[in-house]
Order: C-alpha cells, then sequence, then structure tokens
C-alpha cells in the first residue's frame, strides 16, 4: 500500500516532510533557520509531536496543509496500516492548523484529500478527538466518519470512517 508523495487538492498542496523539514521542526532552541515556507505561527506543538512520529521515505507519515507557498500545518498518518481484528488495513490520522488558517476550510479539504488515496488502497481511518473540540468534530463528520468507538486511555473520542466512502 503506498501513497502519492504529494497530494494536491483545490487549493491545498500536502506534500510529506523531508529530513531537513522535521530537524527545523524539531529545532526548539533556533539553532536552524526557520523555512522561509512555514507561517509565523508554524510549527505549532502538535507539529513538533508530529516530528516525532515521522519517518523517512514513508508515504503514510507526515505532510504539510500549504496554500500557495505557505505552511498553514500539517497532516499525517500515525503509520502505515495494519490490520484491524475484522482484518481490515486501518491506520489513525491526526491535522492542525496555524489559528489564522482555521474557519476556511482547509483543514476539511486536506483530510479530504488525504482519505481519497487511503480509499483508493482500501484503508479505514480512524481518529482521535478532544470531546470539547467542536471543529475538529465538524471536520470529522464533514469527511464521513461516524463510527463512534468510544474514548481512549486519555478521554479523547475515537472516530473511525469506513474505507472507500469518500464524502465530496
Amino acid at each position: 500500500m503506498t501513497l502519492p508523495n504529494t497530494v494536491t487538492t483545490e487549493r491545498l498542496t500536502l506534500p510529506l516532510w523531508t529530513r531537513a523539514d522535521v530537524d527545523a521542526i524539531r529545532d526548539r532552541f533556533g539553532e536552524l533557520a526557520r523555512l522561509p515556507s512555514w507561517h509565523p505561527e508554524f510549527p505549532r506543538e502538535d507539529d513538533r509531536d508530529a516530528a516525532t512520529m515521522w519517518v523517512e521515505d514513508d508515504p503514510w507519515s507526515s505532510r504539510y496543509i500549504m496554500r500557495n507557498t505557505t505552511v498553514l500545518g500539517s497532516i499525517g498518518f500515525f503509520g502505515p496500516p495494519e490490520l484491524a481484528p475484522d482484518g481490515t488495513p486501518e491506520t489513525e490520522v491526526g491535522y492542525g492548523l496555524v489559528t489564522e488558517a482555521r474557519g476556511w476550510g482547509f483543514a476539511t479539504e486536506a483530510l479530504k484529500g488525504l482519505l481519497a488515496c487511503a480509499d483508493e488502497e482500501g484503508v479505514r481511518i480512524r481518529a482521535s478527538v478532544e470531546p470539547t473540540n467542536a471543529a475538529s468534530l465538524r471536520v470529522l463528520a464533514k469527511c464521513g466518519f461516524t463510527d463512534l468507538r468510544g474514548a481512549d486511555e486519555d478521554g479523547h473520542l475515537v472516530m473511525a470512517r469506513p474505507g472507500g466512502t469518500m464524502v465530496r
């Protein structure tokens, strides 16, 4: 199972992170130069967390959410799909945007772009979200996450979306 290195939607580009990207994102002390394409609020703490899970040359890893030439956030899977108990390949997705980019439909558009690729591979996707994060719950609903699986150990709602049911 593989995904393209860059996913393109109507307004966005979702390129995989490179080693240089991850090194710069992980640089908490400013020893490396900020990349010129980054929005002033990027990277957020969640982006730094995603960088700890990054795997080089893994198309199921972290990506930028870019509008034109500006990085507005990140999106990616928490690793390649693994077989769920029912035999369906499944993985988890996470995403986030800088504050200024919220409310414009970018998270929904980026997630739908990645879901279309996962659908082609027959992969079911799940997501964990804080119950109070109404914006993220709306994004998941718009993208077809209808199966509420309960809560994880951190109290986040775990939602799943069957593969092959892309919501346009």
